[in-house]
């Protein structure tokens, strides 16, 4: 990595021992590198300063080649390297103190099409926006530098490189500070399990950075046993919080970091993030699709996404357990289960994998789990995009809002979620045409595992990833938060009382408990000595007259009755009205619908006697 020397220039040094010359190329001038001993080189170029353009030559090939730590790619991966300072930047959130791991409300934000312009000062201005509605953490999907002229990012090839396509380095930084200033915690997500197919230059410069001891479905598997790949990696986790000021990590697909080593890589990089840190707290959440929660109880991260609570939601909202979801079947015992344990699968044969899946999870805290109704692999993993707001009932997706926003877990909400955003989220990426054909085909495999998606007529009208209205008609429409009104209201009124109520706000480690009420409709029970129990209701289908009702989580606390705190069918939401469901003929709970509960005095002794 390229080090400003105020004064003298600019340190050039890069990892390639393979070489045996190597020159920087500064502004199209060439200046030769020393080779350290272990198969560095490096020097100083007086001339160059912040700004300047680079390559590097190797072994006096014609070709010249991008810095593997280039701090931004102005041109593309292809093009030449450019000098930052990364001191330039003035920051102003030295009173931030970063994310505590209880409490978040995470929102992933794509870049590219989270807004019109598709840029970090086009998000920014909409940052208050999400201050005001709940939301404390924004999860931002990768922004190394990938090839073409949008994509998702998970094809990143310059890995300490922010994209040129979302705008220059300090346009990042300032996006982050303003984030602090409104009490927003900023998160990345990195893939570290591969590299994409197009500008990576590593095998320009070593043959040991991959290996093919190991199975990825991405492509060719990082070496972590080398000395010099493990601290690339780790330098890289640490360069986002020291340069950046990002507030933790998302781990893409860790099931497919594969390290030997005495200590794992993931473990190795939780405790340099968090040392580099410093005061600054930090959360770094994976995605694991085992459901390994060794992540959590030995390599010391945070969260980690639970695919389990989306599954059985959407088969619940959908009616469709096709494919991956065949092992849902969205029932009120599987909803009880993921509140109380987050995994639903711990271990137990899953038969769509033909193997056991998941690891205990008896002990961890509940929001060490990251739950979601929506995110962008599963809302592209359908035919067209399409959101699951846009395919359920509303009044059932309305209920289903408020169990994942009202649940233990940490919740997440996809951009435009909090809204009811209708436009579609697919697949998208630009690469050259071979590639591009190899895309599309691979995407149409992949699709094709649910058998309605399989069919000929249906296979034919898939969205081409490379068609560049793809990719602008994912999009979002940010009119739609007035159109959808009463959505925008559910969800800021349901993350206000999440915030503010003591109860909801302040769940731990057996502090609930649930109960399957029947085939459709559940109960989960808060317990708060000091401030009174909650009680959640969901019903996913027809209405419900409980009598009789021999379930004790249903009993107010001692001398109280319950009140409606909240209800998913209040026509503020767009809903057709509430009654109490704690009736004198017993139980009566509306279809498609979810309420909240909180313990109030008897009006009258009369009433507390009748009881």
């Amino acid at each position: 990595m390229t080090t400003l020397l105020p004064g003298e220039g600019v340190r050039f040094r890069v990892w390639a021992p393979i070489r045996k010359k190597v020159e920087a190329v500064v502004d199209g001038r060439r200046f030769p590198l020393e080779r350290e001993s272990d198969g560095y080189f490096s020097g100083v170029v007086k001339s160059a300063t912040a700004g300047s353009l680079y390559h590097f030559r190797l072994d006096d090939e014609d070709r010249l080649y991008p810095d593997p730590e280039s701090r931004f790619q102005p041109e593309g991966p292809h093009g030449p390297s450019q000098v930052i300072d990364p001191a330039a930047y003035k920051w102003n959130d030295s009173t931030w103190h970063g994310p505590r791991p209880r409490g978040q409300v995470v929102y992933e934000m794509h870049l590219g099409t989270f807004t019109p312009e598709g840029t970090w000062n086009a998000a920014r201005a909409e940052l208050p926006e999400l201050a005001s509605v709940g939301i404390t953490m924004v999860e931002v999907m990768p922004i190394a530098e990938f090839s073409g002229r949008w994509g998702w990012g998970y094809d990143g090839v310059a890995l300490f490189a922010p994209t040129r396509l979302y705008g220059a380095p300090d346009d990042a930084r300032r996006f982050i500070d303003e984030a602090h200033s409104l009490g927003l915690a900023v998160i990345l997500d990195v893939v570290y399990n591969h590299l994409g197919p197009d500008g990576n230059y590593l095998n320009a410069y070593t043959n040991e950075f991959f290996t093919d001891r190991f199975e990825n479905d991405w492509g060719e598997s990082i070496d972590f046993s080398r000395k010099e790949v493990r601290e690339f990696y780790l330098r890289n986790a640490v360069y986002w919080i020291e340069e950046y000021h990002f507030d933790g990590l998302r781990l893409d697909a860790t099931q497919d970091i594969h390290d030997l080593s005495d200590e794992h890589i993931l473990a190795a990089l939780s405790k340099r993030v968090r040392k580099a840190s410093g005061q600054r707290a930090v959360f770094i959440v994976a995605e694991n699709e085992p459901q390994d929660t060794a992540l959590i109880r030995n390599y010391g991260l945070d969260a980690m996404w639970n695919d389990d609570f989306h599954h059985s939601a959407l088969v619940a909202l959908t009616g469709r357990n096709e494919a991956y979801y065949s092992d849902y079947k969205g029932t009120p015992q599987e909803f009880v289960s993921t509140a109380k344990y987050g995994y639903l699968y711990q271990g137990q044969l899953y038969s769509w994998q033909e193997k056991r899946r998941g690891t205990p999870t008896f002990g961890l805290e509940p929001w060490n789990f990251v739950a979601f109704l929506q995110n962008h692999d599963q809302v592209a993993n359908t035919a067209y995009g399409e959101r699951p707001n846009t395919l359920a009932n509303p009044a059932l997706y309305r209920a289903m809002t408020v169990f994942l926003l009202l649940a233990p877990a940490t919740p997440m909400l996809f951009q435009g979620q909090e809204f009811g955003a209708t436009t579609p989220f697919l697949f998208f990426c630009d690469h050259r045409q071979d590639l591009c054909d190899q895309v599309r085909a691979g995407r149409a495999k992949f699709l094709a595992q649910f058998p309605s998606l399989a069919q000929p007529a249906v296979q034919k009208t898939l969205p081409d990833p490379g068609d560049p209205a793809v990719f602008r008609g994912s999009k979002l429409d940010f009119g739609e938060r007035e159109r959808n009104q009463a959505t925008y209201d559910l969800h800021k009124d349901l993350l206000r009382l999440r915030r503010e109520d003591p109860v909801f706000s302040n769940v731990h480690r057996g502090g609930m408990d649930g109960a399957v009420l029947s085939h459709h409709v559940f109960a989960l029970r808060y317990f708060n000595a000091e401030h009174g129990d909650r009680l959640l209701i969901v019903n996913t289908g027809a209405d419900l007259h409980l009598n009789p009702a021999p379930e004790p989580l249903l009993a107010p606390p001692l001398g109280s009755q319950w009140k409606v705190l909240f209800s998913s069918e209040h026509p503020k939401y767009g809903g057709a009205g509430t009654f109490p469901p704690d009736t004198d003929e017993n139980w009566r709970i509306a279809g498609y619908s979810a309420l909240a509960l909180a313990p109030a005095p008897f009006e009258t002794n009369e009433h507390a006697s009748s009881r």
